[in-house]
C-alpha cells in the first residue's frame, strides 16, 4: 500500500514525506499483589506531510489497508491543507548513511504469545505476593511491545526498521501508623529474566522502607550529592533551552556555541546510537541518521538539539533528533542522554544525599530557577543512614551546573538516562 501511495504522489507537483508505523503490546496491572488488568493493543497508520512554495500541510490515516480511493482523497486533503497553511516548509532531508544500532529487536518478545507473557505477569505477582509482608501493599505494571515503521520522502530516502520493548514497574506502600513509598521503573529492548522483576520489588520495598522512616530534615544550604534520578530533573532544565526551535525563536537562553556552563569535568551526550539504548534509532522522525552529538564538552555547549527545519533555520546541519509518530508531525527531542563519568569515587560519599525528586515541569526553563519536593534523600554519616522527605530543593539549573564539585565513576541508567552522582552546590528548605 505505500508502494501505492508513493505512485499516487508522485503525479502531484508537491514535496512529499510519508512516515508509517504498525504495532501491538500486550500490558499487565497489578493491583495488591494481583493481576487486575490484561490488556492487549494494536496501532497502525501514516502520517502525510506535503511541501507547497513554502507552506507545510500535514494529516494522518489510521490502518495500513486502504484502497485506492482512499489514498487519493488522503493525498488531495494534505495537498489542500499546504496551500491554506502557514507553517513554513524548508524542505525535507537527502538520503544519507545511517548507522547499524544492534540490540533493538528481540525476536523473544515478538514472537511471545500472549498467553506466556500473562504467565510471566502472574509470576510477578506472585513474587509480590511472596515478599510482601502486613505492613506492605505491593501493586506494579509489564509490558512488552513491538513496532515496524518506515519514511519515505520526495528526495529518495527510504528507510524501514523495527524495534521492541519491555517495561517494568513496581510500587509498593508501607503502612503502620504513618505511610511510606517507593517505587521502581524501568525500560528495555530486549525480553529480561525473572531476576529482573524480582529485583524491581526489592528496590521499591527498599524505598518505602527508607520513606517510611523518613522525616522533614533542617534547612541546609551546601554541598548535596545528587543521585542519577535527582540529576535528571535539573539536568533537562538546562536541555530545553538546547532544542533548535527554543533557541531560534529566542525561547532558550543561548543564542550560540562556546559558551562555558559548566567546570570542566561536565560532558554531556546524546547519542542515538547505543546499542540496546531504549532512546536509540538508526534514523529519525525525518529520515536523518541516528547520530552521537556532544552537547556539552569539559563545560562548554557544543552543539545544540536539531531537526532538519531548525537546523536549517540555524543554519546548522540536523543533528537527528527529530521524534514522532504517526499522528503527528516531528518536533524536536532527545535520544539517550549520557552525562559521561568524573574520575571521583562517590560511592562512599558521606553527606547529603537526594535521591529522588518531582514537579520539574513546574521550573522555569529560561531563567533555569527550581523548586523541587524530595521525594527520598538520606543523610550518610559515619556508615549510617538517615533518611528524609518532604523539603523542598532550591536553585537554579545553570548555577547548580556552575558549581558542580565532582562527577561519579560509576553509571546508572534510568531508561534513557544515563548518568554517575553528580555533587554541586544547592538549599534544602
Amino acid at each position: 500500500m505505500i508502494e501505492e501511495l508513493v505512485r499516487i504522489l508522485e503525479r502531484e507537483n508537491v514535496e512529499w514525506e510519508l512516515y508509517w508505523e504498525k504495532g501491538r503490546g500486550g500490558s499487565f496491572r497489578i493491583e495488591r499483589e494481583r493481576i487486575e488488568r490484561s490488556q492487549r493493543k494494536f496501532h497502525s497508520g501514516i502520517g502525510l506531510r506535503i511541501g507547497y512554495k513554502g507552506r507545510l500541510g500535514f494529516s494522518y490515516i489510521t490502518g495500513l489497508n486502504h484502497g485506492r480511493r482512499t489514498l487519493e482523497e488522503f493525498v488531495k486533503r494534505t495537498v489542500k491543507l499546504a496551500k491554506v497553511s502557514e507553517v513554513p516548509f524548508v524542505g525535507f532531508p537527502y538520503p544519507a548513511k545511517v548507522p547499524r544500532v544492534e540490540g533493538l529487536y528481540d525476536r523473544r518478545i515478538d514472537e511471545i504469545p500472549f498467553e506466556e507473557a500473562h504467565s510471566l505477569a502472574r509470576d510477578f505477582s506472585a513474587k509480590m505476593r511472596e515478599l510482601k509482608n502486613d505492613s506492605l501493599t505491593l501493586s506494579g505494571s509489564m509490558a512488552l511491545a513491538v513496532t515496524a515503521y518506515g519514511i519515505a520522502n520526495s528526495n529518495g530516502v527510504w528507510f524501514e526498521a523495527r524495534g521492541t520493548g519491555m517495561s517494568v514497574s513496581t510500587y509498593a506502600v508501607k503502612t503502620d501508623g504513618k505511610t511510606g513509598s517507593g517505587s521502581y521503573y524501568q525500560t528495555y529492548r530486549s525480553l529480561q529474566p525473572f531476576e529482573e522483576l524480582e529485583n524491581a520489588i526489592l528496590s521499591a520495598i527498599e524505598e518505602a522502607e527508607l520513606s517510611y522512616r523518613a522525616g522533614k530534615m533542617e534547612p541546609y544550604s551546601g554541598e548535596i550529592l545528587f543521585e542519577p534520578e535527582a540529576f535528571r530533573a535539573v539536568l533537562g532544565i538546562f536541555l530545553e533551552n538546547l532544542f533548535g526551535d527554543g533557541v531560534y525563536h529566542g525561547r532558550s537562553r543561548f543564542s550560540g556555541l562556546g559558551e562555558e556552563v559548566a567546570p570542566e569535568v561536565l560532558t554531556v551526550i546524546d547519542d542515538a546510537t547505543v546499542p540496546g539504548g531504549v532512546g536509540s534509532f538508526p534514523f529519525d522522525g525525518e529520515g536523518n541518521p541516528g547520530e552521537r552529538t556532544i552537547l556539552v564538552e569539559d563545560g562548554v555547549i557544543r552543539s545544540f538539539l536539531l531537526d532538519e527545519t531548525y537546523s536549517r533555520f540555524l543554519n546548522l546541519r540536523s543533528t537527528g533528533n527529530a521524534v514522532r509518530d504517526f499522528r503527528t508531525t516531528p518536533h524536536i527531542g532527545t535520544s539517550n542522554v549520557m552525562v559521561m563519568p568524573g574520575d571521583e569515587n562517590l560511592e562512599d560519599f558521606e553527606g547529603i544525599v537526594v535521591r529522588k525528586v518531582f514537579g520539574e515541569h513546574t521550573a522555569n526553563p529560561t531563567s533555569g530557577d527550581f523548586s523541587l519536593t524530595v521525594e527520598l534523600g538520606y543523610v550518610v554519616k559515619n556508615g549510617k543512614v538517615a533518611p528524609f522527605r518532604d523539603n523542598m530543593l532550591v536553585g537554579n539549573a545553570f548555577q547548580f551546573l556552575r558549581s558542580i564539585r565532582a562527577i561519579g565513576r560509576e553509571i546508572t541508567r534510568k531508561g534513557s538516562f544515563y548518568s554517575p552522582r553528580v555533587l554541586g552546590i544547592a538549599r534544602l528548605v
